[in-house]
């Protein structure tokens, strides 16, 4: 009876197979992953980009580690050496003989098959003559010759053969183990237990536990835990932050400490240069002995990015220091945002807590502006554009141009530009177009709705409020084509403008607005005197003058108009009536009134599903979409790392210093994105002013502020008994309730004939 039967690997053929299909496994996932992106695409991308940010920091530092980087080198080396390897095992795959061959006993003899006995015993004849072991023969080929002889012959050999393969009948299963026979050698078992024992008991458990410590101390934004946990106390400590005590939390994260980041390093050296910066710097509140803005890291730390603001020179040690503490604070200052925005949100839901002021997540956005480009709070956004030093600044602020912002100075015209900035050569004054051409203008439209409500536009107290908001970049440089573009003025405009700018000077129309309020209160007191009104009219008037939406001669004249509409409208519906001669003249007006009715009410409800659909879908698509955040770079001339443009979209109350919503952090504004902000509704009925606020987090002096009026209506009472709830149970109710409505029907058409 067969049985089986488990070898190892004696010869090392199977071995090999094991090996290639192992190195194969390796080698192609690694070369599709690490084999180096195409240099050539990257040296045209900076090359592209030599005309504008030629004069960056992260500009030069690429092209020098691009030229000096052996990283890609020794990549290629080892992707090459490791597929030479698997070649090499392919190669020597191949050349293995094959063991387990399908026995053939015709093929031995060297026979066609279906051959004759008389032809059989004639070759074997033939062939046992030329290899018998007695005649100089191959003894190993005679005996196959025999066994194949016999299958051929032998009546049982034959039948062993046609069933089992073999005629010596059914053989044992051999399982071939793709390990050389050495490994199980009794003489090598204690190398191999080593072996075996280091790698999965010691390398694997310490490999894993490293990586499981160190993943559990960093958040999903790759920030330390403890920084996280810091912000939140001082952030909960000091609701309003101002700038300087910002700087003092952000310096005090643990990513400057060399106890908790590898990277961050102390020097010997800190010792003499930190007290010389702190000299030249002032007032840093170096006696603070509050922990752990008096330790030697948040210290050291503090005074880097200080003297990156002022743009100070310092030493090569130094200013290597200085770079890694500007790289990590952009994403530092992201977490201190959401932090800010967690404490308001728990105030807001549980009550009690305090929430940072609107004014310190501001100062967080505020800094990160001030970071990428190397700039002090109160510094003017010019200095971002190359070649502007302070003492050329006197020229842009005289009296002849005004020029204060970056709009400022993209709005002049280009001989008014060219002579401000006469202390420019002409090439510089071309660099100096080319990067003002690349920073962005952003247009922002904003659509209020409240989505999944019959009545979108209807704001009722509690409801959840959606702000869509529709960003646009553009380039300065296509201000500057509008601007040449634009039509020379006419005389009218000259006028319109003049006007204006009288207007302004004098801004009589306030006065008028007053005066215009006063006769408003006094007509209506006049009016209420002579007419009765209502209890709802006079509610309405009352609610309309504490709103502040007309004035007293609007209500007067709109009243009056209505009086003369309702009693044109009355004396036609009269004079209607009174031509029509009989009901069923009037159960077709009816009728046709009521189909128009519906028309109406049934193209509303299409535009409006037309409308939730495509909100849906615009949804749906965001989710599956995955944007890339690789959007423009930003012009720094002074930030150590290429720096793409972000943004912050947020809604906020700056009468009560307040967020209304989260700050949404716009990643992928390439050319039009379309960002929804949700809030709830106020608790109360009336008008409420919020702001719409878009900050960048890389630019100064881009921000942009658009007012947001909300308007809360009460909610609607809920109805008890509507119509679309009264269901029939069974189709008898149906048929009983249909019989009775016609019983009803005729008996009013009985009494009409009457």
């Amino acid at each position: 009876m067969a049985g089986q039967q488990f070898q190892y690997d004696d010869s090392g053929n199977t071995f090999f197979y094991f090996l290639t299909s192992f190195v194969g496994l390796i080698v192609i996932p690694a070369t599709y992953y690490l084999w180096p992106r195409d240099q050539n695409a990257e040296q045209l991308r900076l090359k592209s980009l030599r005309r504008v940010h030629g004069r960056c920091l992260w500009y030069r530092l690429r092209l020098m580690k691009s030229q000096q980087s052996i990283v890609p080198t020794l990549k290629k080396a080892a992707l090459l050496f490791g597929w030479a390897v698997f070649l090499f095992l392919a190669y020597k795959v191949s050349k293995l003989d094959r063991e387990y061959q399908e026995y053939n006993p015709y093929e031995v003899l060297k026979l066609e098959a279906g051959a004759s006995i008389a032809e059989i015993k004639k070759q074997y004849r033939v062939l046992s003559l030329k290899h018998h072991p007695d005649k100089g023969g191959d003894e190993a080929m005679f005996m196959k010759l025999a066994k194949a002889y016999s299958a051929l012959t032998n009546e049982e050999s034959r039948n062993n053969w046609e069933m089992y393969g073999n005629p010596d009948g059914p053989r044992v299963t051999s399982f071939g183990i793709a390990l050389p026979a050495w490994i199980v050698d009794q003489k090598n078992s204690m190398l191999v237990l080593l072996v075996y024992g280091l790698a999965f008991m010691v390398i694997l458990p310490v490999v894993v536990g490293t990586w499981w410590y160190r993943s559990i101390r960093y958040s999903g934004d790759q920030i330390l835990i403890n920084t996280t946990q810091l912000f939140m106390h001082f952030m909960y400590k000091t609701p309003t932050m101002n700038m300087k005590r910002l700087v003092m939390v952000l310096t005090a994260a643990f990513e400057f400490d060399p106890r908790s980041n590898k990277e961050a390093i102390i020097r010997p050296t800190d010792n003499i240069e930190v007290p010389q910066l702190i000299r030249e710097l002032g007032n840093i509140n170096v006696k603070k002995k509050e922990p752990p803005f008096c330790y030697p890291y948040s210290l050291k730390a503090r005074v880097l990015l200080l003297t990156h603001l002022a743009r100070m020179d310092v030493s090569e040690n130094i200013e290597e220091d200085q770079r890694f503490v500007m790289k990590k604070c952009p994403a530092l200052l992201q977490e201190m945002i959401n932090v800010g925005c967690q404490l308001t949100m728990m105030a807001t839901s549980r009550g009690g807590l305090r929430a940072p002021r609107l004014t310190s997540i501001e100062n967080c956005m505020k800094l990160s502006q001030m970071v990428v480009q190397g700039l002090q709070e109160a510094k003017s956004p010019l200095l971002q554009l190359p070649h502007f030093e302070e003492e050329h600044l006197r020229y842009c602020i005289s009296k002849k141009y005004k020029v204060r912002t970056l709009q400022d100075l993209v709005s002049l015209k280009d001989s008014d530009r060219r002579n401000m900035l006469r202390f420019l050569g002409e090439e510089k004054y071309e660099e100096v177009l080319a990067v003002l051409g690349s920073f962005p203008y952003i247009n922002m439209e904003t659509k209020l709705q409240v989505l999944d409500d019959e009545d979108s536009n209807n704001i009722t107290a509690g409801s959840i409020v959606t702000v869509t908001v529709t960003l646009t970049r553009k380039r300065m440089s296509e201000m500057f084509e509008k601007e040449e573009d634009a039509p020379p003025p006419t005389e009218e405009t000259n006028a319109e403008e003049q006007g204006d700018a009288k207007t302004n000077k004098t801004k009589v129309w306030q006065n008028k607005n007053k005066g215009a309020k006063k006769a408003a209160k006094s007509k209506k007191k006049k009016l209420t005197k002579k007419k009765p009104v209502t209890q709802q009219q006079a509610k309405g008037d009352k609610a309309k003058q504490a709103n502040g939406n007309v004035g007293g001669n609007d209500v007067a004249a709109a009243s009056k108009v209505e009086e003369d509409d309702l009693s044109d409208k009355g004396s036609e519906s009269d004079e209607a009536e009174g031509n029509k001669d009989s009901p069923s003249e009037r159960d077709e007006e009816s009728d046709k009134q009521s189909d128009t009715e519906v028309d109406e009410i049934a193209g509303d409800d299409e535009e409006e599903w037309e409308a939730l659909q495509q909100s849906i879908q615009r949804r749906e698509k965001a989710l599956l979409e995955t944007k890339s955040k690789v959007t423009h770079p930003v012009y720094s001339l002074y930030f150590p790392e290429e720096k793409q443009e972000w943004w912050w979209l947020y809604i906020a109350d700056r009468k009560e210093q307040t967020l209304v919503s989260m700050p949404n952090h716009v990643c992928t504004l390439r050319d039009t994105e379309e960002v929804e902000l949700k809030f709830p509704a106020p608790t109360k009925t009336g008008n409420y002013q919020y702001s719409v606020i878009l900050r960048s987090d890389s630019f100064m002096g881009l921000d942009q502020i658009k007012p947001l009026k909300l308007e809360v209506h009460e909610a609607k009472a809920l109805m008890d008994n509507h119509p679309q709830w009264d269901i029939p149970e069974t189709e008898e109710e149906e048929d009983d309730q249909e019989d009775s409505d016609g019983i009803e029907e005729s008996d009013e058409d009985e009494e009409d004939n009457d």
